[in-house]
């Protein structure tokens, strides 16, 4: 499939988003952890039409979990991505995708259907927004620059030593952000909007699009031990402007 009919495709699930009905049919998967029927829906999509044009390449999306990959190749989906977001109508949610092939992200696309906003990167040929180039922002230490953070919700037994990270990390930069989308967080990084993310606990879908948005605009992105993302695990993430990364990673 050429890259533009996967944005068109992608595209499509704004429909879906704007179905307010859809998103007050809540499930409860875990604490703080929910999924809408929008989710649902959006995954079925393009799980269908992904499959119908392109059905060499496997799938593996939120809803039905981690599990292990039979093949080299994969569709990484986050139908929504902060549907706690969605459902509140904190309209901070997008769809992220990305194509896992032989050990390595090499296109990612995340969509945020409230701003009409495209994300994509492919590896080796830079990222964009909407067509248009982006790169990550030039800071040279975190105090000329804002951090947005994500708190692992599902995660509490996490949360005093989370917010010890906070605090070092407000301590040392202009200021810290949450908007409850990693996969926007990592957008905003690629756009030089922020000069770092982090969370410590992820999955796959979660990061993966993104993480190639940051890294194909001049950025870094590794697990708080500096070590490369793991596809099929959740881990840490951390993504900066490059600059900032030991810095930052230092202070997790």
């Amino acid at each position: 499939m050429e890259l533009q009919e996967i944005i068109a495709l992608v595209k499509r699930t704004k429909t879906f988003v704007e179905n307010r009905e859809r998103a007050n049919h809540i499930k409860v998967k875990g604490p703080a952890d929910y999924v809408t029927q929008v989710d649902t829906d959006i995954q079925n999509f393009l799980a269908r039409e992904l499959g119908r044009q392109a059905p060499e390449i496997q799938f593996l999306g939120e809803e039905e979990g981690l599990h292990e990959m039979s093949g080299d190749t994969y569709w990484i989906l986050d139908p929504i991505d902060g549907t706690t977001n969605l459902i509140h109508d904190y309209q901070h949610s997008v769809v992220s995708l990305a194509l896992y092939e032989k050990g390595e992200i090499t296109m990612g696309i995340v969509y945020d259907p409230f701003r009409e906003d495209v994300y994509h990167a492919q590896k080796g040929k830079g990222s964009f927004l909407n067509g248009m180039p982006i790169s990550v922002s030039d800071a040279e230490a975190l105090s000329e620059t804002i951090v947005t953070i994500g708190t692992s919700p599902y995660d509490r037994e996490l949360t005093e030593e989370n917010f010890k990270r906070f605090k070092r990390v407000f301590d040392k930069s202009q200021d810290i952000r949450r908007t409850g989308s990693a996969a926007l967080d990592l957008a905003n990084v690629a756009c030089g909007r922020t000069g770092g993310f982090f969370e410590t606990l992820l999955s796959p879908w979660d990061f993966a699009a993104g993480m190639l948005l940051v890294m194909e605009a001049g950025g870094q992105v590794t697990n708080y031990a500096g070590e490369p993302l793991n596809f099929l695990k959740r881990g840490s993430v951390v993504a900066t402007n490059g600059k900032v990364h030991e810095e930052l990673r230092g202070l997790l």
